[in-house]
């Protein structure tokens, strides 16, 4: 490493109650492509389409649509009403006709559900991509089929045309496949794909439908089964769920008629135009509800699912509703109505439609009392938020973090902040934890922020829970490198937590943990280090000597040490803290990593290479174990180890693992995460050792560029961006750039970290060398 050549390093810990721990930043990733012959047996998730009768017209003009292309990306859309059979016929099609080796289902009424269905694609694909965040695993997918050929991907109930074009656009590489959309939008598609129109059922095809389903388990009086269908329009989910309602209740259809009768026909009109399935959709939903009136606590169930996503929604959500008996059969009695679907896996399916109604209070519909839809929201909230893991920064908790995101979402994205409980909030702050922890930090700061502004609204400011939320959102600042809103936050919890909850209470002690990180952050070393030590001290009188909180000031305290240069008390601080944490939470623990590679920088800081790299080897191999190859800790223990064979010499290694980890960064925590803009800084700087300014130089420039649009002019990662670009003018040759550069990066030094601190000292000292050149 050049002498002009800063190292950055970054520490931290903040979560719900539990500060931020140290490490040393890092880059991110390429994602690798799911293999070739992933897909070579086959992959499918086609559903099945119960009870499909007739539509041979629509299956010949799909044939002939797809068999038109010539190659590329093939898009063709069917469009018709909602209800009329489109998703049934496309099921139907992709089973039995079409032939691709590969053929993947994705419901697509959103963004993000496409994004869900793209992420299921590539764990079927690559089984082992399951452990990674959802955005990685979208990538993969997208990627495949950009890039091979043999595939139908079938997007599903699609709202907005643009969402098509979008993925299209995405897969539209040297990949050959096709895309089968189903929508009820008629119009627009002119530019993006043909279309093929599908009809309400003929009159027979309806009938024949309704009679195989009603007379499934045996015979049944199907006695007025025309009259019926035509009363429902022929249209084929109302004539589904018409008949299994009919098959599992034992009503006849002349009865179910009679039913109907007492409503208006507004569903019918409303079917007849195209204009709205949900009117027909409701009236079934409260026809069955109705059926369902001894079983009360069947809709209380219902109004709460329609509050989660639609899919995937653990049944255990539900636990504490009733006794398990009463729980058991009212769900029971939802799945026999068809209107909930038991997925066979701990998890139920609700039609998004019948939680679109479910949720949308109506005064005369005794199903959705204004009342009853409110109070079911608040116990959606309320069942959610227990359901959260507390101590989401433990792997083993991640899979039930994973699961409960989606919900967390739809929860949230159906009503407004105003609508917000405690429970809303604690929901939100678990889920943007757990975000946090993984890299998402721009939806980690959204969640954090709605949830201090809920119990702002609903706890007043000065809550406990108030206090923590704003630590939290404070320690997302952090982690996004903004300061400049991090740090005031920080100091305005601690003063409050202070004043409402006492100097010794333990989140007054994270508070004063969490701003020490902080101050330590903008290069105040001044204020830092004190806050540091009084805390230590502090939580070993209030806490204990072995309480993970004191192991986390010790940890981090021995950072500041080092930060300042003070080595010989940085080093056995270090060295203590693994001891400690290594007995009290157990070697495999993440802030016993994070611990390990703490020391092994603060060994490869003393010149201790022959400690430092099998240290950090041995916690690389560890991470991966314990957290995955991708998050973000594991990322940061590689690019320390890239830089300590870079110490070493050893460039022939460095160079390629600081790539793969800038690639991995990249890929997992986006282009402008701070990390990443270290794995930038820090992959320069190895070419920079090769001696390959033309590649160190631009690369420089790009990542200073970037620190200053990110970060700030004054952040303390801008300014060692700033002295490393001058070094690299000045190996260069460059003088005319490099001295005014070096001049200018000493005197913001000096401002804004004082004279003193170590990258000051070593801005001056590169700026004497390049006058002296």
């Amino acid at each position: 490493m050049s002498a002009t050549q800063g190292a950055i390093a970054a520490r931290g810990d903040i979560n719900n109650s539990v500060a931020v721990y140290a490490e040393r930043a890092l880059p991110a990733e390429a994602y690798a492509p799911i293999p070739a012959d992933a897909a070579a047996q086959g992959v499918s998730n086609i559903p099945a389409a119960a009870g499909f009768v007739g539509r041979g017209t629509a299956l010949d003009a799909l044939d002939a649509a797809f068999a038109d292309g010539a190659g590329g990306v093939v898009l063709h859309a069917v469009h018709g009403l909602g209800g009329v059979g489109k998703s049934a016929l496309a099921a139907h099609w992709a089973a039995y006709r079409a032939t691709a080796r590969v053929r993947w289902w994705i419901t697509a009424d959103s963004p993000d559900a496409v994004d869900a269905g793209l992420a299921s694609l590539a764990r079927a694909l690559e089984p082992g991509l399951g452990e990674l965040p959802a955005e990685l695993q979208i990538e993969r997918a997208v990627q495949w089929l950009a890039t091979h050929v043999d595939w139908l991907v079938v997007l599903d109930n699609v709202d907005r045309i643009d969402d098509v074009g979008a993925v299209v656009d995405r897969v539209a590489g040297r990949g050959r496949g096709r895309v089968l959309v189903t929508t009820r939008r008629a119009t627009g598609w002119y530019r993006h794909a043909a279309t093929v129109r599908l009809d309400v059922f003929e009159p027979d095809e309806s009938v024949t439908l309704f009679a195989r389903l009603l007379t499934h388990h045996g015979p049944r009086d199907a006695d007025g089964a025309d009259t019926l269908c035509a009363e429902l329009g022929h249209l084929a989910l109302a004539v589904e769920q018409a008949a299994a309602y009919c098959a599992e209740t034992g009503t006849s259809p002349r009865a179910y008629l009679d039913m109907l009768a007492q409503w208006p026909a507004a569903m019918f009109a409303a079917a007849a135009e195209g204009s709205d399935s949900e009117r027909t959709i409701a009236r079934i939903w409260r026809l069955t509800l109705d059926r369902l009136t001894d079983t009360p606590l069947a809709g209380d169930l219902l109004r709460i699912l329609a509050w989660y996503a639609p899919d995937g929604i653990p049944r255990d959500l539900l636990d504490g509703t009733a006794e398990p008996p009463e729980l058991t059969a009212a769900i029971g009695r939802l799945i026999a109505y068809s209107m909930v679907t038991d997925n066979h896996d701990g998890t139920l399916t609700v039609h998004r439609l019948v939680q679109a109604l479910a949720r949308t209070p109506d005064p005369d519909d005794p199903h959705r009392r204004p009342e009853d839809v409110d109070h079911a929201r608040n116990q959606a909230a309320a069942r959610l938020a227990d359901a959260f893991p507390i101590d989401v920064d433990q792997p083993a908790t991640w899979p039930r973090c994973r699961a409960l995101l989606p919900h967390t979402d739809a929860l949230t994205r159906n009503h407004t902040p105003d609508l917000d409980t405690d429970d809303t909030a604690h929901a939100l702050d678990r889920a943007a934890t757990y975000q946090q922890g993984q890299g998402a930090l721009s939806l980690a700061v959204k969640a954090f922020q709605r949830a201090l502004a809920t119990r702002e609204r609903v706890l007043g400011p000065d809550h406990p829970r108030t206090l923590v939320s704003r630590s939290n959102l404070a320690g997302a600042y952090w982690s996004a490198g903004d300061l400049v809103r991090a740090v005031p936050l920080f100091e305005r919890t601690l003063e409050d937590s202070e004043r409402v909850l006492g100097a010794d209470h333990p989140d007054t002690l994270i508070s004063g943990n969490n701003l020490a990180h902080a101050y330590e952050s903008a290069g105040d070393l001044v204020r830092a280090v004190p806050l540091y030590e009084r805390t230590l001290e502090d939580r070993v009188r209030v806490l204990g000597a072995d309480h993970p909180g004191t192991l986390l000031s010790r940890d981090n305290l021995a950072g500041a040490y080092e930060s300042a240069g003070d080595l010989v008390r940085a080093l056995p601080l270090y060295e203590r803290t693994l001891r400690d944490r290594v007995r009290v939470l157990g070697p495999d623990h993440p802030r016993t990593l994070a611990s390990r590679n703490n020391l092994a920088y603060a060994y490869e800081s003393a010149g201790d290479l022959v400690r430092a790299v099998p240290l950090y080897e041995r916690t690389l191999e560890d991470s991966e174990r314990v957290l995955g190859a991708d998050h973000p800790d594991t990322l940061i223990t590689r690019n320390n180890l890239a830089y300590a064979y870079e110490s070493a010499g050893d460039l022939v290694r460095a160079v390629p693992l600081y790539e793969r980890t800038l690639e991995d960064r990249v890929r997992v925590l986006g282009a402008d995460h701070p990390d990443t803009l270290v794995s930038r800084s820090n992959l320069a700087g190895a070419y920079w050792s090769a001696g390959d300014l033309v590649r160190a130089v631009p690369l420089y420039e790009r990542t200073l560029e970037d620190r200053v649009r990110v970060l700030g002019a004054d952040h303390p990662d801008t300014l060692v961006s700033r002295n490393n670009l001058a070094g690299a003018y000045w190996s260069a040759g460059d003088l005319v750039r490099a001295v005014p550069l070096y001049e200018r990066t000493l005197e913001d030094c000096e401002r804004v970290l004082s004279p003193g601190h170590p990258t000051t000292a070593l801005v001056r000292s590169n700026l004497e060398l390049a006058r002296s050149t």
